[in-house]
């Protein structure tokens, strides 16, 4: 990637070193978050069959007239997530920060989708 943005160069370093470790399988999928300045997004992914499971966003219609902070909003997507997991039969996932700091939202949505009950 060629980029001068030394702040996405970083976190596009961070992200392959990461996934190179970590990955969904259909019993334990990989949960990756991406956020972008106003929504934050959260996948399922079955990386054996290159499979997104489930999704969640700030941007769905149940969230996108939610009042908040961005990390209140996160959290209720962190929920979200977590109720349509249990739904599919999903407790355990792999949790994908996809290079971004553990901290703020991603933190957020993290943290509520354990109080939800996925374990990872």
């Amino acid at each position: 990637m060629a980029t001068s943005n030394k702040k996405v160069f970083r976190r596009f370093r961070i992200k392959h070193r990461i996934r190179k470790i970590v990955q969904g399988t259909p019993d334990r999928p990989r949960m990756t978050v991406f956020r972008s300045s106003k929504s934050i997004y959260v996948q399922l992914i079955d990386d054996l069959a290159n499979k997104t499971l489930l999704s969640a966003s700030s941007a769905e219609k149940d969230l996108k007239d939610a009042k908040g902070t961005k990390s209140e909003i996160a959290k209720l997507v962190g929920k979200s997530i977590a109720a349509k997991a249990q739904q599919a039969g999903i407790s355990s996932v792999v949790f994908d920060r996809n290079g971004y700091l553990y901290h703020g939202r991603v933190k957020a949505l993290a943290d509520s989708a354990r109080e939800g009950g996925l374990k990872f």
